[in-house]
């Protein structure tokens, strides 16, 4: 249906401009050949094969983030790590994304989307490989730590490939489904981890859960050298053929249309790289603190959460061996609590649906501070369970990660996301984005790191209160720094 398009139609009876920015051609509305008007802005077979590409990278981070959590006790085993070691390989992929979003997702503003969203896929298959062959756990933890840089790169950098190439009427619909990847690879991550155990119940088998993402991500690093450059950035870089070249190419259809590109000159473009400090003067500062603050909160639960549901329900629920004796007691365990973290986990799907749905029509903030006041009611809920034991214990537990689940979905997980990649100008959004997700990823390290030892020192309850207070808060911020970006086109965005 989306190559079967004509001549364009003019919706407001008024001529176009002869010259336009890079959106307002991918906006245009085409009517088919006969006149017939189109009531959306079809999407071209290279706009889905990049949202595709895009969405690919999320899923590889919630499986490889979340398998980790299935894989702790049996590399803690086969290293005879300590507890402080434990938070080391849980938080050295966060640790990664960390640097990687700051380091070198900023660098997409000054090399090319593009360019980084190739180097980024290959830098995390190097790693990954790395992994599944590392000999001690020095190695393991600096492989891990790759991994994570080589995501962290990915969350500005996949994030503007699909949102500087999409329509505005769907940019937040496309954005979150593409983010909702993550939550069918922490699901993977999970579902993988118990059928490696079911099939091979030894102590290496947490070599091959890693081992399975190789195969996928080799063909998604090959796939994404064919896609095209963002026309924006190209503008913005003053290279005005590229950039006609490249809306061509990502708006190819049959019969052709547009038939003609002519952007606009008037953009002013930087010949330097923009350095962070813009990101905290004028107008940015707003912006850097609303897409930042709120997605730190936020990831001191959805990872301490996401990360430890397996050793939570281990340790909570009862129906595991109470002391490991032998390899086959520390198998069974594992693929106990991984089979319950899988159950739990189905609820981000269902999460990201609902974000998917209605964050263009709610509204990004007004989802948001929702989804903080649910995640806040939901860990209040699982907290309850500290003062209970038996059947009722285990169901407000299980009550209360998913409800948490899926409103951390519908609305902090996903819109801060969202949010990062829209509130910033062209010129830094690939900074201002890598900027957020790092700051956010402190807060993902920390649980990761301290989650081990909290759980011993303050017990589950007392870390979930903390937990639902720093939800609150998250609500807080987002309302008072709130800058509401539906449906808004991002080239207006100065």
């Amino acid at each position: 249906m989306a190559d079967a398009v004509g001549p364009a139609k003019d919706r407001s009876l008024q001529p176009l401009p002869l010259t336009r920015s890079p959106q307002s051609y991918i906006d245009e509305c085409p009517s088919w050949p006969d006149g017939t008007a189109v009531n959306m802005t079809p999407m071209t077979t290279m706009q889905w094969r990049i949202w595709w590409l895009a969405a690919a990278g999320k899923f590889f981070e919630g499986l490889v983030v979340f398998m980790t959590g299935v894989a702790l006790p049996l590399i803690a085993d086969e290293f005879q790590i300590t507890k402080v070691e434990h938070g080391m390989v849980s938080a050295a992929s966060l640790a990664g994304i960390l640097v990687g979003a700051i380091g070198l997702g900023g660098l997409s503003d000054y090399f090319g989307r593009k360019r980084m969203f190739v180097f980024e896929m290959i830098m995390f298959l190097v790693f990954l490989a790395l992994v599944v062959v590392s000999p001690n756990f020095t190695w393991l933890v600096v492989c891990l730590f790759g991994i994570g840089v080589a995501l962290g790169c990915d969350y500005p950098t996949a994030h503007l490939m699909i949102s500087e190439s999409i329509p505005s009427s769907v940019r937040g619909r496309l954005v979150l489904a593409a983010f909702g990847f993550q939550s069918l690879g922490a699901l993977g991550g999970t579902g993988v981890g118990y059928l490696v155990l079911k099939n091979i119940p030894g102590i290496g088998a947490w070599r091959y859960m890693y081992a399975v993402a190789l195969i996928p991500a080799v063909l998604v690093a090959v796939w994404r050298f064919g896609v095209t450059e963002s026309a924006s950035w190209l503008l913005h870089r003053g290279h005005m053929d590229k950039a006609e070249h490249s809306i061509k190419r990502l708006l190819h259809r049959k019969p052709a249309y547009p038939s003609e590109v002519r952007l606009s000159p008037k953009v002013k473009h930087e010949g330097s790289r923009s350095s962070y400090a813009a990101l905290f003067s004028g107008k940015n500062l707003r912006a850097t603190i609303f897409a930042s603050v709120p997605w730190f909160l936020q990831d001191l639960g959805t990872y301490g959460i996401g990360i430890f549901t397996p050793t939570i329900l281990a340790s909570t629920i009862g129906h595991k061996t109470a002391h490991i004796r032998s390899l086959a007691d520390l198998v069974s365990n594992d693929e106990l609590a991984a089979k319950g973290a899988a159950l739990i986990d189905v609820l981000l799907i269902v999460g990201v649906i609902a974000a998917v749905l209605l964050a263009d029509k709610v509204g990004r903030v007004r989802l948001q501070v929702i989804g903080f006041i649910g995640c806040a009611f939901g860990l209040f809920i699982a907290s309850l369970s500290g003062n209970i034991t038996g059947s009722t214990q285990t169901a407000l537990i299980f009550l209360g990660f998913m409800l948490f689940n899926f409103m951390t979905n519908i609305g902090p997980n996903a819109q801060t996301y969202l949010l990062a990649g829209e509130v910033f100008p062209t010129r830094i959004r690939a900074q201002g984005a890598g900027f957020a997700a790092a700051f956010a990823k402190i807060g993902a390290v920390t649980t990761a790191y301290m989650f081990p030892v909290l759980l011993v020192d303050i017990g589950t309850q007392n870390l979930l209160y903390i937990l639902v207070c720093t939800s609150l808060l998250g609500a807080v911020v987002t309302w008072f720094f709130r800058i509401e970006t539906t449906g808004v086109n991002l080239d207006t965005i100065e």
